[in-house]
Order: structure tokens, then sequence, then C-alpha cells
């Protein structure tokens, strides 16, 4: 028994506003599926982050179903979760994944938390934010409690957890139940397989290139999908790669050998099939930054999709805040901030709410408000003043979430 584990493919994400990109998005879905089938795999977990927004555009929601009907032809069914991305985090709101239950999508889900594929267990939960913590690691519990009960078992989340992921984690490695054969995990797009519990546990990485902060990890990984085999006593992993349709060209220019370095770009990029992602650091500029940018455009940018300049003065010192030996942000300030009240569950109550205000997702952030005080006060909240957002869309009325995910 082997199956194929993915996430983070992100469709429908519009990339520096370009439709390209967004095309790219697709194109590497097609050719994961594709190769899926080629491994002959009995079943496909998606460990979330399927779309990039809650509401996704019609040709991402074409996109998914081709790649799942097509699974459905060879015989192969999909198992998947909700990340953040799929997830409008409103009380009775419900994934996008839920649409394609009909075609054969088995959604993992806080009602519907289990399936067995033949002999295998197959548990896991959508997204829970670090405000929710208590509440996700009672539900992990019982799940622990449920695999118990068999030989063979997968935990499927989409978190970030402390030892992978930093300073803004909504798990610890501590809170994760020991006794899963295979976690697959998402949320990470970069490439990580490491020792856990009785077996492995496994971020897959994203489909694609979602932000240039993930160059490093897919020089040295690529970007894919694992294999996964069951029969040996631990589970086998086997990185599938997939070829990236744009290349990201990533170079650091010396302003006094600047044409030189232009020559050199030029060299390499003449004759990709697509037009790539430019990112360039150009050091010692002394003023004159414009005239370096329409230097470097008359002379790369008929040959790019998109230039990328940071311009880096002569005299200019890097500035960096430090805390604890850390480079940080403004998330990371906030927590260390709030040391001072011990309160872990205000804490990862206000992150939340930093992440989603900042992205002016309002009714969001008064609903993390209502369940944090429902969980831990027990009480309703009934004079928190009402936050409208005009730019989103009405929930389907008459739709209960219960039924639909039963």
């Amino acid at each position: 028994m082997k199956f194929a584990h993915l996430a983070d493919t992100h469709l429908g994400y519009r990339q520096f506003g370009l439709i390209e990109r967004e095309k790219d998005f697709y194109e590497v879905f097609e050719k994961v599926i594709d190769k899926i089938i080629e491994e002959n795999v009995d079943f496909v977990i998606h460990s979330g982050d399927l779309f990039e927004t809650a509401r996704p555009s019609p040709i991402a929601l074409l996109t998914f179903q081709k790649g799942l009907l097509k699974l459905k032809g060879a015989g192969i069914p999909m198992y998947a979760i909700a990340g953040n991305h799929d997830i409008v985090m409103r009380n009775d709101s419900i994934p996008p994944q839920i649409i394609f239950k009909k075609l054969g999508l088995k959604v993992i889900s806080p009602i519907n938390t289990n399936y067995m594929h033949g002999d295998i267990f197959i548990a896991g939960l959508p997204f829970y934010p670090s405000s929710q913590l208590k509440n996700l690691k009672a539900k992990l519990d019982e799940l622990s409690k449920k695999a118990a009960n068999h030989e063979k078992s997968v935990l499927v989340l989409h978190q970030g957890i402390d030892k992978y992921f930093g300073y803004n984690y909504e798990l610890e490695i501590g809170d994760l139940p020991d006794n899963f054969n295979y976690y697959a995990l998402g949320h990470i797009h970069n490439y990580i397989n490491d020792a856990f519990g009785k077996g492995r546990l496994v971020y897959p990485g994203s489909g694609e290139i979602w932000k240039t902060n993930e160059l490093e990890d897919y020089a040295k990984n690529g970007k894919g999908f694992v294999v996964v085999d069951f029969e040996e006593p631990k589970p086998l992993i086997k990185r599938v790669k997939v070829d990236m349709p744009r290349e990201f060209i990533k170079r650091s220019l010396d302003y006094n050998n600047l044409e030189s370095g232009i020559a050199g770009i030029k060299d390499t990029i003449k004759d990709f099939d697509k037009k790539p992602i430019l990112d360039l650091e150009i050091r010692n500029v002394e003023s004159d930054t414009k005239g370096v940018y329409e230097l470097i455009n008359e002379e790369l940018g008929d040959l790019a999709l998109m230039i990328r300049p940071n311009f880096i003065m002569d005299d200019e010192l890097d500035v960096e805040v430090i805390i604890n030996d850390s480079q940080v942000g403004p998330k990371q300030i906030l927590k260390e901030q709030l040391k001072a009240y011990d309160d872990e569950a205000v804490t990862n109550l206000a992150i939340d709410l930093y992440e989603y205000l900042s992205k002016d997702k309002l009714d969001e952030s008064k609903d993390l408000i209502e369940q944090f005080y429902e969980e831990y006060y027990h009480t309703s909240v009934e004079n928190i003043e009402e936050i409208e957002d005009e730019t989103l869309l009405e929930e389907p009325e008459n739709i209960q979430t219960k039924e639909v995910l039963e």
C-alpha cells in the first residue's frame, strides 16, 4: 500500500499580480496529478491550502476538478483538509473543498475527522489558529486514542510547528500525539522529512514558489510531492520533483561591474522557454538608482517576465531588530512584548488578530474574539461592536455546516 502526499498548491494565486504566474500554478498542479498517476499510488492526501483563497475563481475550481476527475478515472481517491487559505474564519463557514464531495473528494473535517482506507486509519483536522490551541490539543488527544486501535495510521494537519516554523508557530512539537505512523503536514512551504513518533513527519512543501524566500530550499530540494510506502514496518519516503514552468533567478550584482553582471544574466536566460522572474540585488550603488534601473530594464526587460531590483547604497548599513540573537518581524516583537502578561492564550489571540487585521479580515477577527471568550470565559459576547466589511461576499443562506459536512 502506498500513497501520495502533497500540500500548499495555492490554486488561483496571482503572484505579483501577473496572470502568467497564476497560470504557472495551474500548470504545476496538472503536472503533479500526472506524476501521481504514474506512481501508481493507492490514494492521495492533500494537507491544506489547496486554493489561494476561500472563494476560489472559476478557473481555480475547474483546474482542481479536472485533476480530481483524472485521479478518479485512475481509481485513486483523495483525502483532503482545509488550510488557513481555504478557510474563512467565521462561524458556520465551509471550505471550498466541500463542493467536490459528490465527485469523490473525501474531506476531513472537525465533524468527520477520520476514514479507513483498507487497514490504514486516516485522521486529521483543518487549520486551527494559535488562539484555538486548547481546542486543537483536545481534538488531537481524541484522534490519538482512536489511532491506538489501529496498526497503521496517518495524521493529517495544516499547522506550523515550533521545531520547523520558527517564532510564529501554532503547535509545539510536544503537542503532537506520538502514536501515528505518518504525519502528513502542510503549511510550511519547504520540504521537511523528519523522524517522529512511530514513523515519519513530512512537509512536502508547496507546489510552486509562493514566496522568494523559498528559493534556497527550492535549489536544494525542488518542488513536488512525496510517495509513502506503507508496506515496511516504518514508512519509506520517496521525493518526487516536478519541473517548474518558470525559473526564478536570484543574483547579486556590484554597481562597479554592472555591465558584465547583466551580460552574465542575459547569457543565462536568453534561451529559456518562459521568461523568468529576476530577483536582483545591486550593491554599492552611489545615488543614480533611476539610471541603474533603466539600464537593467533596457538590457533584460524583454527577456524577463518581471525584474525585482533591490538597491544597496554604498554607505548603507543593514539594520536588524534582534531579540535573543534572532532576526524578527512585527509578530515576533508583539509576542516578545506580551511576555510580561504571562498568558499564552492572550498572546496567541493578539498574534492571530494582527494577522487578520493586517489583511482587513474584520469579520474573521470578530469571530476569533467571540471564539476566544466562549472558550476561556464561557460567556456569549453580546456587546462587541459589530464590524462590517462590504468587500466580503455574503455567505450562502440556509446552509447548515453540519449538514453539508456529514
